[in-house]
């Protein structure tokens, strides 16, 4: 406990360089429960406490990420629906955050569980999340650092439409043995999208996520991942904690909840990494 607690200092006290321009990423894995939506708002929430100003876009039906942010999405609230099928534009339906001011969320609503049936047959069908971003971009969301897209559990036209947008694709993965399995599969699309759809995009980071350092098994995932994406894989993991579970039903992330849990200081180690690396690039 020692340890964390020093190392939250240190990474409260450290400075977070902001991108040159807006960073695009998707945080996808077609495998669901890995912490998908977990790593977008807890990443999110620790970007905006260090300044950055971020927006959230919540593109997975379930609305677990308009849920951990405290933002309305009942049936009915303008949402990312009525911006993909509908042309509203994206800074019309953006909540911001009670909490944090400068983190902001499109959130999704049960209508959008129909959207990819729904997609098929609209013009530019895998460019709608495209073109409602850079509309955004180059008017009242000019001065945006993230975008961070929570993708659903599923490799659609949801989660192609983020893809196509994208700069960065993150990866988090559950340190357990099934989770490889689908990254194989994840890799193979971010490939095809990048030859037909989006030159631009590549799988910038991998997040090994619900880590158990007692476990055989969740050392050799671990040691798996890291031999094969050296270059992606982040040195933190993100241990399984009761508080990051419970935080989103409280309409919390965890950085807001218990700043102090073991799972708090990991994502701020994440989101220090991952400016880090933006600054530099």
């Amino acid at each position: 406990m020692l340890a964390t607690e020093r190392l939250r200092r240190e990474l409260e006290a450290a400075d977070f360089p902001r991108p040159a321009s807006t960073r695009v990423i998707a945080v996808s894995n077609q495998k669901g429960g890995v912490g998908k939506t977990t790593t977008s708002v807890n990443l999110a929430a620790a970007l905006a406490q260090h300044g950055a100003n971020v927006l959230v876009i919540d593109a997975d039906p379930q609305g677990n990420a308009s849920t951990a942010l405290g933002i309305d999405h009942r049936s009915g609230t303008p949402s990312i629906y009525e911006a993909l099928l509908d042309d509203t534009p994206l800074s019309r339906v953006a909540q911001r955050s009670a909490e944090i001011p400068t983190l902001w969320c499109v959130p999704a609503t049960i209508d959008l569980a129909g959207a990819d049936i729904e997609l098929v047959s609209v013009v530019r069908r895998e460019f709608r999340l495209h073109d409602a971003i850079t509309e955004l971009l180059n008017g009242s969301g000019k001065d945006l650092d993230y975008v961070l897209i929570d993708c659903p559990p599923s490799l659609g036209l949801l989660t192609l439409n983020a893809m196509v947008v994208a700069t960065e694709v993150l990866i988090p993965i559950q340190c357990e043995y099934y989770a490889l399995e689908g990254l194989t599969q994840l890799m193979k699309t971010v490939e095809m999208v990048r030859k037909h759809l989006n030159p631009g995009i590549h799988v910038s980071t991998i997040v090994l996520t619900m880590y158990d350092a007692r476990t055989n098994l969740a050392r050799d995932v671990a040691d798996e991942v890291r031999r094969h994406f050296p270059d992606q894989t982040l040195a933190t993991t993100v241990p399984r904690s009761v508080r990051v579970s419970e935080a989103p039903s409280f309409g919390r992330t965890v950085m807001t909840h218990d700043p102090h849990s073991s799972g708090a200081v990991a994502y701020l180690a994440i989101a220090s990494d991952i400016a880090v690396r933006g600054g530099h690039t």
